[in-house]
């Protein structure tokens, strides 16, 4: 069986480009749909539940609502339906790449992640803005900055169409918005209700996530412990082929189910031998 006939390959590298309605959601997309319900929630409860649930700048008052953190990322302005819509779009758009790049998991804990770092440098910021610590703020701009950042250092060649009509590669479009950030937060974009501030936050950690290296779904793995002391064996049993054994293709799998999970990002140099060399032999036996 090739690597490609399994299951789990074929539908990450053998679906067509576009929108499938069938099959499997990914991630990204329940997470829209989620945003939007919540939208709905917003609409038919009113101003009292909008307000319990976005971000105050001195929410800290009131410690216990810290939770505004988090929940004022999924929600966004009743009063102006392009709010979300364009950030849902933005979100599915560069949102859907960067899953299957990192993984699920990965991906969740990453944009929930982005959304209270952005959230905490808007609180930073609005604290010593005069005049507008008391102005609320909403929206998952913050995130999505993060989640394009990481697309645009992930597939930085990616053409995308800027005002859908001018073609460029994803890092220049990401110099853009977040150029087009800085002047809004400096106040030379004019007066503005955006909060320019969690934008830059979020494409601040979508930086530091890509640099650094983080991954936070290896603390949540139940596979992650601590290094152990313990004496090496004095015998090595080493095989130059790396195909002596008979285990090769259930390898294939595990690393397959790894890649579908977490993404390619978390294979370790010798998962990726192994998936390499699996290729050519399935290769040479076509031929």
């Amino acid at each position: 069986m090739g690597i490609y006939d399994r299951d789990y390959g074929r539908e990450t590298h053998n679906r067509p480009p576009g929108v499938h309605l069938g099959g499997t959601w990914s991630l990204t997309t329940k997470i829209v749909i989620f945003t939007f319900c919540i939208y709905g929630v917003q609409l038919f409860l009113g101003g009292r539940f909008t307000n319990f649930f976005m971000l105050h700048a001195n929410w800290f008052h009131q410690p216990w609502k810290v939770f505004e953190l988090l929940t004022y990322g999924f929600l966004h302005s009743p009063s102006d339906i392009k709010h979300i819509l364009f950030n849902m779009f933005a979100l599915w758009m560069f949102g859907r790449a960067v899953e299957q790049r990192y993984g699920q998991r990965e991906y969740l804990l990453f944009y929930l992640a982005a959304i209270i770092f952005a959230g905490i440098c808007w609180n930073t910021s609005a604290l010593f803005a005069d005049g507008n610590s008391s102005l609320p703020m909403l929206g998952a701009s913050g995130g999505i900055a993060a989640v394009l950042i990481l697309f645009a250092f992930s597939f930085p060649h990616q053409k995308l169409l800027f005002m859908f009509a001018i073609p460029m590669p994803a890092w220049v479009f990401a110099v853009i918005m977040v150029t087009l950030d800085l002047l809004g937060a400096t106040g030379r974009a004019g007066e503005s209700n955006v909060a320019y501030t969690a934008h830059l936050g979020g494409a601040l950690f979508g930086f530091l996530y890509f640099w650094l290296h983080w991954r936070f779904s290896k603390f949540l793995s139940g596979n992650f412990s601590l290094p152990k002391m313990r004496r090496r064996p004095k015998l090595r049993v080493h095989d130059p082929s790396g195909t002596a054994t008979g285990d090769s293709e259930t390898e294939v799998d595990d690393i397959l189910r790894k890649i579908q999970q977490h993404g390619q990002s978390s294979l370790t140099n010798r998962e990726r031998q192994i998936l390499q060399r699996a290729s050519r032999e399935y290769q040479q036996k076509r031929t």
